[in-house]
């Protein structure tokens, strides 16, 4: 089979599910991934007999994307923030949103050797972004997932930076009384009524441990996350939060009640209410 015919089958077998324009980028992808090809090389390319071999990963590729499967677990990385980072089920694929939030920090703090910590750090994305783009930090990352904190220490090794990962329940976190600059946590926050409306690549293969929270507790994390920054954050400190928009009213009233000096509600690029700020 000729490159030129393997990839417009992939795309033929792609675009009912998945619409012409996201097929097209799919097979880009799964042909720069597992030949290393750009799209220049491709067109050169084009012609030339393909292996069975790769006929058949390339084929695998398809079938588990029509199994609605995420092209990132499939893959094994995500290109986020500037950097390849290896997700695996362990862990929710990072999404733009939370690009956000690590630019709003970065953009807030240009100071140097600020100590950081980041509350359940899943692939380690925020951590090891903080790590790269805040001068001479010192970044800390928790998670209860044991494979969740192995993908992120692979992740931080390959960006060659150092984050400290330490396995702990943000449920049950012990106060470090005036450690930290910085606190920075995207925590489970989607309502298991939102289980409706969810993608079936989400639903089916993201972890659930990492996503959900009960319809009667929105605030489950956000309580103790929030009660231990703010023992644990310097005078001045900030605390950012990525929140689902259902619970962002719920959000704010809990931190007044806890005496913050100023708290700040900042949309996504949706125009969403999507993240919270707070200064000790």
């Amino acid at each position: 089979m000729k490159l030129k015919d393997l990839l417009y089958k992939a795309q033929s077998d792609l675009t009912p599910r998945y619409g012409e324009g996201e097929a097209k980028w799919m097979v880009r992808t799964i042909i720069e991934h597992i030949k290393g090809w750009n799209q220049v090389e491709v067109l050169l390319r084009r012609d030339e007999e393909v292996s069975d071999f790769i006929v058949g990963k390339v084929e695998g590729v398809v079938g588990k994307l029509l199994d609605n499967e995420p092209m990132q677990y499939i893959l094994g990385d995500t290109y986020w923030y500037g950097m390849t980072l290896k997700v695996s089920p362990a862990v929710l694929i990072p999404r733009p949103e939370t690009e956000e939030l690590v630019d709003m920090i970065v953009k807030d703090n240009k100071a140097s050797d600020l100590k950081v910590m980041d509350i359940c750090t899943g692939s380690g994305c925020i951590a090891i972004a903080l790590a790269k783009n805040l001068a001479f930090s010192t970044v800390n990352a928790i998670d209860i997932s044991d494979d969740a904190l192995s993908v992120a220490q692979e992740n931080a090794v390959e960006q060659k930076v150092s984050v400290n990962f330490h396995k702990a329940d943000a449920l049950k976190l012990e106060s470090e009384s005036g450690k930290y600059d910085i606190i920075v946590s995207n925590p489970p926050y989607v309502l298991e009524k939102e289980k409706a409306v969810m993608d079936a690549n989400v639903l089916n293969y993201e972890p659930h441990l990492a996503l959900f929270v009960p319809d009667n507790e929105p605030l489950k994390f956000y309580k103790p996350i929030s009660e231990y920054a703010f023992e644990s954050l310097k005078e001045n400190g900030k605390l950012y939060l990525e929140i689902n928009p259902l619970a962002v009213d719920e959000l704010l009233e809990l931190l007044k009640s806890q005496n913050w000096n100023e708290v700040d509600v900042y949309p996504d690029i949706y125009k969403k209410n999507r993240f919270i700020k707070a200064i000790k």
